[in-house]
C-alpha cells in the first residue's frame, strides 16, 4: 500500500464545496492501493456553516489531522480573511512533523484555498515528496478583470495580484495536475509550458449515492422550503448575473405561459432559487429575483439568498417536482453539482454555455432537456413544461454506462491512476539520474 497525504483546509463537518471530491473518494482509496490521511483546519477557526451529518460518510479508519489558524478577528484588521493565508504557517509546522515521522509517497492538494499549495514546492524540496494539485476552479484568472467593480469578488485587487505571484510557484513544481475542466489545464499549459509532459487529467466530481440515503434518513431534522400547493422547480446554488443568459429563456417562456389564460398549468408553477449568495445569513442580496421582475414573473419565483446545509439541499431536491440547473456564461464552468440533481431522478432542465462540459455529461446520461443558451428555443423550454403538465408515469432512466463512468468510485479510480503515473514518472527520473551518475 502507498501512503497519500491530502491537504484539504475545509473538511467535514465544515460544509464547503471544495472538500466534496475528497469526502466522496475516501471510501474507495484503499481498494486501489492507497492509505490516506487528511490534514484539515480545525472547524473552530472556520467561518463557514457546520453540517455534522457530513461526518456520517467518512470511513472510521481514516486518520484526520487538524491544524490551527490565526483568528479572523485579528487578521481581518490587516485585510486577510482567507483560511488559506490564516492557516499557512500552521500547515507548514504540522506537515513538517508528519513527514519527518512517517513515510508518505505523495501529497495531494484538493482545495480551492490555493495559497496553501505553495507549500507543495517547499515540502518537495525539503523532503523529496512529489505533489499533485486538484484545480477545481481557476487560481489566477482574468475573468473578472474587465467586470464592473460591483461584480468582482471582495478584495479582488489584492487577490488578483497575490494569485499572479503564488500560482507559478506551485504549478511549475507540481508533479501532476487534476482538473474539473480541460480549459483549466489548457490555460495552465499555455502559461507554464514546463508542465506539458507531466501527468495531467480531467476528472470531474462524481455521483455519490450514499448521500441521498443520509438525507432521507435525516429528513425530520429539516424544515421544508417548498409549497406543496404548487408544481415546484428547484435550483440550489449560487446566483449571479453571469447566469442570466441561461435563466432568461426560461423566464421568457414562463412569462408567455402566464399570458395564456386558457392554460392554468403556469399559474401552479413556481421556481425556487435557494442559497444564491455567499453573504452571511440575512445579508445576501437577491440576484435572480430582479431578472424575474424584468419578465413579470416574480410572483412565480422564490429566491432564498441564505445558504442551506448540504443534506438539506439534497432533501429539497428530492422533494421537488422537477429540478433546474442554470450555467454560467463562463465557458469553463463545469457545475460539478449536476450529480445530486441526476441522483434525484426528477425531470431535469439544464441550460449552459455551449462550451461547458456539463452539456456532454448530461447528454451521456440521457437527459432529455439539456440546452445551450445560444440555441435554446421557446419550443424546447415548453416541451419541458409540457412534461411537467402531463406528468411522466416513470422516473427518467439514465444510461448505465454513464452512471458507472461518473460515479464517485470511478472518479477515485481515475485519481489513483494519475497518482501512480506520478510515482512511476518519479521512479523513472530517479533511475535515469542514477544511470547517468554511474556513467
Amino acid at each position: 500500500m502507498k501512503n497519500l497525504l491530502i491537504i484539504s483546509p475545509y473538511f467535514p463537518p465544515v460544509n464547503a464545496a471544495d472538500m466534496q471530491r475528497v469526502r466522496m473518494s475516501l471510501p474507495y482509496f484503499a481498494a486501489h492501493g492507497w492509505n490516506v490521511e487528511v490534514v484539515m483546519v480545525d472547524e473552530q477557526y472556520v467561518d463557514m456553516a457546520i453540517d455534522p451529518l457530513l461526518l456520517q460518510s467518512i470511513p472510521g479508519n481514516i486518520k484526520i489531522h487538524k491544524v490551527k489558524a490565526f483568528h479572523k478577528r485579528w487578521t481581518s484588521k490587516l485585510g486577510l480573511g482567507s483560511i488559506a493565508l490564516r492557516s499557512l504557517w500552521f500547515y507548514r509546522r504540522k506537515v513538517n512533523r508528519l513527514l519527518r515521522d512517517r513515510k508518505f509517497d505523495l501529497i495531494y492538494f484538493s482545495t480551492t484555498q490555493f495559497p496553501v499549495c505553495i507549500l507543495g514546492a517547499y515540502w518537495k524540496k525539503r523532503f523529496g515528496i512529489p505533489y499533485v494539485i486538484d484545480m477545481q476552479d481557476p487560481w489566477h484568472s482574468d475573468y473578472y478583470r474587465d467586470k464592473p467593480r460591483a461584480e468582482q469578488p471582495p478584495k479582488y485587487w489584492f487577490s488578483y495580484r497575490l494569485n499572479k505571484y503564488l500560482e507559478p510557484i506551485a504549478i511549475k513544481n507540481a508533479d501532476g495536475l487534476i482538473s474539473v475542466s480541460e480549459g483549466y489545464i489548457d490555460d495552465l499549459k499555455n502559461r507554464y509550458p514546463v508542465i506539458k509532459n507531466r501527468p495531467l487529467a480531467v476528472i470531474t466530481f462524481g455521483a455519490f449515492e450514499p448521500d441521498m440515503y443520509i438525507a432521507r434518513e435525516n429528513q425530520a431534522k429539516f424544515t421544508s422550503l417548498l409549497d406543496d400547493r404548487f408544481i415546484n422547480v428547484v435550483y440550489v446554488g449560487r446566483g449571479g448575473t453571469d447566469m442570466y443568459r441561461a435563466i432568461a429563456p426560461v423566464f421568457e417562456a414562463l412569462q408567455k405561459g402566464l399570458g395564456n389564460l386558457e392554460n392554468d398549468f403556469f399559474t401552479r408553477l413556481k421556481f425556487y432559487f435557494i442559497g444564491t449568495s455567499y453573504a452571511p445569513a440575512g445579508q445576501g442580496k437577491p440576484t435572480i429575483l430582479p431578472l424575474a421582475q424584468q419578465y413579470g414573473t416574480a410572483d412565480h419565483v422564490v429566491e432564498i439568498t441564505d445558504r442551506i446545509s448540504y443534506y438539506h439541499t439534497l432533501l429539497t431536491l428530492q422533494q421537488a417536482n422537477a429540478v433546474f440547473i442554470p450555467g454560467s456564461d463562463d465557458p469553463q464552468y463545469t457545475a460539478s453539482k449536476i450529480y445530486p440533481y441526476l441522483l434525484t431522478q426528477k425531470p431535469l432542465l439544464a441550460v449552459f454555455n455551449k462550451k461547458s462540459s456539463a452539456i456532454s455529461i448530461l447528454r451521456e446520461y440521457g437527459v432529455k432537456h439539456v440546452y445551450d443558451y445560444e440555441s435554446v428555443t421557446a419550443a424546447a423550454i415548453n416541451s419541458f413544461f409540457s412534461q411537467l403538465a402531463h406528468g411522466d408515469p416513470e422516473p427518467p432512466v439514465y444510461n448505465q454506462e454513464a452512471i458507472s463512468k461518473y460515479s464517485a468510485q470511478q472518479m477515485t479510480v481515475n485519481q489513483c491512476r494519475l497518482f501512480n503515473q506520478v510515482l512511476n514518472r518519479e521512479s523513472g527520473i530517479e533511475n535515469q539520474e542514477s544511470r547517468q551518475k554511474k556513467n
